[in-house]
């Protein structure tokens, strides 16, 4: 997930909270101009169950890679503000969070010297739906020379129909995601358009004073939410820059942390947003569990079990034999020790073959059987 907004609304900082790293977030625009990358980890009960149950040697969860990208303003697709190089830093990501900022401060300046989230919400709509366009045109001039170079052929009627589609959406400021798309147009899309920013999963973070974030009330509020339901929908959540940096501050005293939230009756909104970033992106992750090690392995949702065992070893897929799976919820509800006895006896521990769909947070066992050449 790629962090985006204006300048000074938060990003850096928050990147720096979700990521435990200290990038440059100084009080100016343009602070941060090459992305900085880390990963964050997704915070789950049921991997810190099986970790608590086994005590393994290696424990490894899941993470979300986030990227913070340098602050946009009006203008960026003609390349104000060094806009054309962060552009294309946002087409490089999967998802996005868009933050705004929706409170004043003389101490934090605002690029456009005013505080407004939904003409910043604007701003950066336009932008990055004149960078799609851009990109947009550029694929289709390159389209049209190979149909030139290949006497006989020809654009094809859902090809034109398509790119008519995108064209009118972009150049009314439309999200790409927003629209309602066939199969065989989504396919096309992806085919010929894979770098269109406003197709991009997009989940908005909205900044706010600690003061606001405890009492849950911000005159901005409902003003985003209508301009977020108006424009394609998607997750809103709120949170505070200020609150979350107080709680990180406490991190080393957790008697003066746990004081801070009872005292302030709210919790972090962070493990909310990775969470969200992560499955917006369509991610879920199956569990491999013993003493040695308790593991979450990422595969997108979807996944079949020979795809899922690729991504412990390519030779499991190869010689898939089967997968031995045991639902979460069955495991939670059974499970009062190590291993799998109970289980079993339940009659939950499943033999699940090659076309077998993956859940989100299965416990698998891999069974395969790879033969070395020539023997």
């Amino acid at each position: 997930m790629g962090i985006v907004g204006l300048p000074n609304v938060g990003k850096s900082s928050l990147f720096n909270l979700l990521t435990d790293q200290s990038t440059a977030a100084e009080n100016f625009p343009f602070c941060t101009i090459d992305p900085s990358d880390a990963r964050c980890a997704v915070p789950d009960e049921r991997y810190a169950k099986l970790v608590e149950m086994w005590k393994p040697a290696s424990e490894y969860p899941a993470y979300l890679h986030i990227t913070d990208i340098a602050g946009l303003v009006r203008g960026a697709a003609e390349g104000a503000g060094l806009g054309n190089a962060f552009l294309s830093h946002i087409q490089a990501v999967d998802g996005i969070f868009h933050v705004v900022r929706a409170f004043e401060s003389e101490e934090v300046v605002h690029v456009d010297d005013s505080v407004d989230p939904v003409r910043d919400l604007e701003t950066i709509q336009h932008e990055l739906c004149k960078k799609d366009l851009e990109a947009l045109r550029h694929a289709m001039v390159e389209e049209e020379k190979d149909v030139k170079r290949s006497p006989g052929f020809k654009l094809s009627a859902l090809y034109i129909a398509t790119m008519d589609k995108v064209t009118k959406m972009l150049e009314s400021n439309k999200s790409i995601s927003t629209g309602e798309w066939h199969t065989p147009e989504i396919e096309l899309i992806k085919l010929k358009l894979p770098t269109l920013i406003t197709s991009k999963p997009c989940v908005y973070l909205v900044n706010m004073t600690a003061a606001d974030f405890i009492s849950k009330k911000n005159k901005w509020l409902a003003k985003i939410h209508k301009w977020v339901t108006e424009h394609g929908g998607g997750v809103m959540i709120p949170f505070s820059i200020e609150f979350e940096q107080k709680v990180w501050d406490l991190r080393d005293d957790a008697s003066a942390q746990a004081a801070y939230l009872e005292e302030s009756k709210a919790k972090s909104a962070m493990p909310k947003m990775i969470v969200t970033g992560y499955h917006e992106l369509n991610m879920i992750h199956f569990f491999t569990a013993g003493e040695k090690e308790v593991r979450c392995w990422t595969v997108y949702g979807g996944a079949l079990a020979p795809q899922a065992a690729a991504v412990i070893h390519s030779d499991f897929e190869r010689g898939f034999i089967k997968a031995e799976v045991v639902a979460w919820e069955d495991f939670n509800a059974l499970a009062t020790g190590k291993g799998m006895t109970e289980i079993k006896a339940a009659g939950k521990y499943r033999q699940e073959g090659k076309q077998y769909l993956v859940k989100d947070g299965d416990i698998i066992h891999f069974q395969f059987n790879v033969t070395t050449k020539g023997k």
